[in-house]
């Protein structure tokens, strides 16, 4: 069965709004889009290229997936190549127009649709897509959670953990990286079951 990645670049308190650019997500008045570029380096872009090894599908929302097909078809490189060539699906409540090769709009009831996709791909990774990320939290529909976390707070936006969060186990999966301009990258795997509890006071005077 295939993997589901979730890839996210989000701020130390969880904004994750419109990291790429000034116009890439407006809602509420939000006024730091492209807070990811100043903060962008060779070690990040570096491990976004890694993160991507094996990809062979896209997962996106529908306002990402606007973003990413105004962009990539008019690219080339590792990224553009990839992202052109492999199958793109995309979750929308509406029926847009999809003319970006590859690409096909999964059907109303979203949860199944994902389920099944495991079944035809081995890596689909999602990027992005914030709120077609919290139905993936909440339905556990996830094996990977990608998360370069930039030193930088916002105090509004939207959140990676907005919403639908159910409690879940995670396992860092090999060592956080650090880039120079202090971007930390963490990959971590779902793990089965919820989060055990103790007592602080046995821990320590034992």
């Amino acid at each position: 069965m295939g993997l589901i990645h979730i890839d996210l670049f989000t701020t130390l308190d969880g904004v994750a709004q419109a990291p790429g650019g000034p116009d890439e997500d407006t809602d509420d008045s939000f006024a730091f889009g492209g807070w990811q570029a100043p903060l962008f380096d060779d070690v990040v872009g570096a491990q976004i290229a890694e993160g991507m090894e094996g990809m062979d599908a896209l997962l996106l929302g529908r306002r990402t997936y606007d973003i990413f097909a105004s962009y990539w078809p008019h690219q080339s490189g590792f990224i553009a190549d990839l992202f052109n060539r492999i199958p793109k699906y995309v979750a929308s409540r509406l029926d847009p127009d999809l003319e970006w090769a590859g690409s096909t709009l999964l059907g109303p009831d979203v949860v199944t649709a994902i389920r099944e996709l495991r079944g035809r791909h081995e890596n689909i990774h999602v990027i992005g897509s914030l709120d077609l990320v919290q139905t993936l939290f909440s339905e556990k529909l996830f094996d990977r959670l990608n998360l370069w976390v930039y030193p930088i707070l916002l105090g509004r936006g939207k959140k990676v953990f907005a919403d639908g969060v159910v409690p879940s186990n995670l396992k860092l999966i090999e060592p956080v990286i650090a880039s120079p301009k202090g971007a930390v990258m963490q990959r971590y795997e779902l793990l089965e079951g919820t989060p055990g509890t103790g007592d602080m006071t046995e821990v320590v005077e034992g």
